[in-house]
């Protein structure tokens, strides 16, 4: 057991618990951006609007069409080129997650809300409610319990997206068992470490989602 606590196995763990800090940060904040655009997105492949459909659609298939590690790397590479000035590995990462899951996320907004029964518009309009109000009080409701499942299978995604950030040296999960076997050489311990941390945040959260569609039965 000693010589177990003093081998690589342990020893990686506090750069790996760093690491798996910013990997939680990065996805969370660039999933939250990224329903945002992904709401707004979503509607607007819904519009009747030949203009807002058109450039949701663009946006939908540019950033899906597209490998997210070229996104990242336009990001913090080529951006700066245009913009004249600089972006940090970190927000360039934010921005990357946000554009590439909030194409994703637009998806399932528009598959969810597009299944909801066409009845249920009809019996707002009927009750004198407005189109928006219709959407706001009756559809996105039962829309957004159908969206839960895959929003979360989206989280896992955008989770493991991050190990490719580690090409830009963000000090992720990945990458900081990178530095970690750059100068022990301990590479078998320090990657079977890492893959350890992200299947204790993706099996759990795939059991969870398991029985969150069970329970909404959806």
């Amino acid at each position: 057991m000693e010589a177990f606590m003093e081998s690589h196995y342990i020893r990686v763990l506090p750069f790996l618990f760093e690491g798996l800090i910013w990997t939680l940060i990065i996805t969370g904040v660039g999933l939250f951006f990224g329903f945002i655009l992904g709401a707004i997105f979503g509607m607007g492949r819904l519009s009747k609007n030949k203009l807002i459909y058109g450039i949701s659609s663009i946006y939908v298939e540019a950033l899906r069409g597209t490998p997210i590690l070229a996104q990242i790397l336009f990001i913090y590479f080529g951006l700066p080129d245009l913009l004249g000035f600089n972006i940090d590995k970190i927000s360039a990462s934010i921005i990357a997650i946000s554009l590439n899951a909030g194409a994703y996320i637009a998806e399932i907004v528009r598959g969810a809300v597009y299944s909801i029964d066409k009845g249920q518009s009809e019996a707002g309009r009927s009750i004198g409610l407005t189109r928006s109000q219709t959407m706001r009080y009756i559809i996105w409701p039962q829309a957004f319990k159908r969206m839960i499942p895959p929003l979360g299978n989206q989280f896992v995604i955008s989770l493991k997206d991050t190990s490719l950030f580690s090409v830009i040296a963000v000090g992720e999960l990945l990458y900081m068992g990178q530095q970690y076997y750059g100068t022990t050489f301990a590479a078998f311990e320090a990657l079977t470490m890492v893959c350890l941390l992200y299947l204790a945040i993706t099996v759990p959260t795939a059991l969870y989602l398991r029985k969150v569609e069970r329970r909404l039965d959806v």
